[in-house]
């Protein structure tokens, strides 16, 4: 899902929506404090004692009113033990009108805190099929990113529903914990004939009735509750098809606002080429047996709706990022939002295997650039969510999204395309997991299997850890060998040392020669042949890694003066130091760079030809070591600052 959430304006004029490149999550601080007020998002236990099976939802909407009436007919299995209680999550701002269980009415209920309590007339047995139906009625309160919302476009009403990640018990009683999907459903909205409505699944008929009509939809793949979706308007449709090798086309159904209907029809073109792409990486469309498409709606993003994804515009970016979750949120669900990364992290790099893909009208270089400025646009940050209370750090766009989407990229990197698709793959495809939930752990396990790597300290560090790593690459050649010292510092006390394979290229005079070294201490040295001489290196010139500010220098001693480096008569004074520290060189000696290291030998920062004085005063107390390049050599000295 991408968001947008503006300071001033609830909603962008719509023809801006239309032609909106949808490129950053934006979220104002204002409207998501009002909404973390409003809403309870701890999801209730008391709904773990049974397995919902099907729903039946019918309801009549009129896009003019913000109002819901209907029924909806629940069918669950209790599981474990007998149930005795029925639960339903459920905002209490609607009005139940009746609840009928085995054809009798049922008067006693509890209403409170957003829950349904339904006392049973007798216990049911686990593992046996039941039903219940409530009907109710109401003006949902409006909460999360919309979860029942009320617009015009063209002078033309049009409400929509939305209810990632706690806002479905807002519009309607469900289940809307991350344990169980329901195995299908038949939606059932009546609605003036003017408009059309858009839903999950197939269009089964559209029944009409006097003034109004039905629609009705038929979703036969397991769902859970806060993809269950509705769009009202006077909708134009009209279909795009994805072609399908030795099977049926793929249809892509869209409902758009009429007035936007030519743009549409030539903007969701992209969508074939797109889907043709992640069914050759990923396996065929999860939901093909039904349709893919999309409902324009009056919100400044999208939401990837099973089968049908709700669109405020139809941008390349947009398109993709929602199609991608198809396979990523929608087949396999985030089993916790603490691991909404699972879910957005991939769409958010799908995106970017589009433009890898020759897709779009982006570059894959200028992509990656852009997630990297993103991530290290502060120092902090893990991509695991430890408050799943807060919707804006549950979807941070720096870091569920975008450093989420890297954490992919340095994987694929770490293990090779090969292992990193086919354990990719074989996630999607595990039964266990396949149109269910899944953690992390699930990830890593498929990802270890297909690369033959432990990954629990790269999870440990990118995962669960914060910030990013900065490199200091320091080389000479000898001949035909070349000298390499990496040394690194983090961003955050919460990561000691970032182990990677850092690649550095090696240019000039006909040489274009890549390395790679596996970096697993902090000052690290390393050999290796080149068949040239080198003028230049790059650190990750292919944008492997999540870093900022990496230096890269030649250094100016040769292998013979780097082991008469101690030899080398230099002083440092005062020693211990306070604020500026005074470097005296033999005669005839120039100081071309110092370089500051902490006890534990992690390398915390350089100055170019600093000249004599180095001002220390914003280090903290403790023992360092200053190591200082001159034109006579390399000395190393240990310093106390004060």
């Amino acid at each position: 899902m991408y968001r947008f959430i503006f300071r001033c304006l609830l909603l962008l004029s719509l023809p801006a929506l239309a032609n909106a490149q949808e490129e950053w999550v934006c979220k104002s601080g204002q409207a998501l404090n009002a909404m973390e007020q409003l809403l309870d998002f701890r999801s209730s236990p008391f709904t773990d004692g049974y397995d919902v099976k099907y729903h039946r939802l019918a309801w009549e909407i009129n896009p003019n009113n913000y109002y819901i009436e209907g029924t909806v007919t629940t069918y669950f299995k209790p599981v474990g033990s007998p149930l005795t209680q029925l639960y339903f999550d459920f905002s209490e701002a609607l009005q139940i009108d009746g609840i009928l269980y085995h054809g009798q009415p049922l008067a006693a209920f509890s209403q409170s805190n957003d829950l349904l309590g339904i006392p049973l007339p007798e216990a049911v047995p686990a593992g046996t099929l039941d039903s219940i139906s409530i009907t109710y009625q109401g003006a949902p309160p409006a909460n999360g990113f919309g979860s029942f919302a009320q617009s015009t476009h063209a002078g033309q009403p049009v409400l929509w529903t939305l209810s990632e990640p706690y806002g479905a018990k807002d519009w309607w009683p469900c289940k809307q914990d991350l344990n169980d999907k329901i195995d299908s459903v038949d939606i059932l909205v009546r609605t003036p004939q003017a408009y059309k409505t858009a839903s999950n699944g197939v269009l089964q008929e559209v029944i009409a009735d006097g003034e109004s009509h039905t629609y009705h939809w038929k979703h036969r793949y397991p769902i859970p509750a806060y993809l269950i979706a509705i769009a009202v308007t006077n909708y134009a449709t009209y279909s795009d098809y994805v072609p399908v090798e030795g099977g049926a086309p793929i249809e892509v159904l869209n409902y758009v606002f009429p007035e936007n209907l030519a743009s549409a029809q030539q903007a969701t073109t992209a969508t074939v080429d797109i889907m043709l792409l992640f069914n050759e990486l990923f396996g065929l469309y999860p939901f093909a047996g039904e349709k893919y498409g999309h409902a324009q709606f009056g919100w400044g993003g999208g939401m990837e709706h099973q089968t049908m994804s709700f669109m405020g515009g139809f941008s390349h970016l947009l398109q993709a990022h929602e199609l991608a979750h198809q396979w990523f949120g929608d087949k396999v669900t985030c089993g916790s939002w603490q691991d909404i990364w699972l879910n957005e992290g991939f769409a958010t790099y799908l995106e970017g295997l589009t433009y890898e893909h020759g897709l779009g009208p982006n570059t894959w270089e200028a992509w990656l650039a852009g997630k990297i400025d993103h991530v290290t646009s502060a120092p902090d940050g893990a991509v695991f969510v430890t408050d799943t209370s807060s919707v804006s750090r549950i979807f941070s766009s720096r870091l569920s999204y975008s450093k989420g989407a890297m954490l992919l990229h340095m994987l694929r990197w770490k293990l090779g395309d090969e292992a990193f698709f086919a354990g990719v793959r074989n996630y999607l495809q595990d039964p266990s997991l396949a149109f269910g939930y899944a953690r992390t752990a699930d990830l890593q396990y498929h990802l270890e299997q297909a690369g033959g790597q432990d990954l629990d300290e790269f999870f440990s560090d990118w995962l669960y850890g914060e910030g990013y790593p900065t490199y200091h690459l320091r080389w000479f050649q000898d001949g035909a060998t070349v000298f390499v010292r990496l040394q690194q510092a983090t961003s955050h006390s919460s990561v000691d040392f970032f182990e990677m394979p850092v690649p550095v290229r090696f240019t000039g005079g006909g040489l274009d020669t890549t390395l790679v070294f596996e970096h697993t201490e902090h000052g690290q040295v390393f050999t290796a042949e080149l068949p040239g001489a080198a003028q230049q290196a790059e650190l990750d010139p292919e944008q492997k890694i999540v870093s900022k500010g990496n230096t890269v220098a030649e250094a100016v001693f040769t292998r013979q003066r780097a082991m008469e480096a101690e030899a080398l008569e230099v002083s440092i004074s005062p020693n211990p130091v306070a604020d500026v520290l005074s470097v005296a060189l033999p005669e005839g000696a120039a100081l071309y760079r110092a370089s500051l290291y902490g006890a534990d030998g992690r390398w915390l920062a350089s100055w170019e030809r600093p000249g004599k004085a180095l001002q220390m005063g914003r280090w903290p107390s403790g023992t360092y070591t200053l190591e200082l390049e001159t034109s006579m050599g390399l000395s190393r000295k240990m310093l106390l600052k004060q």
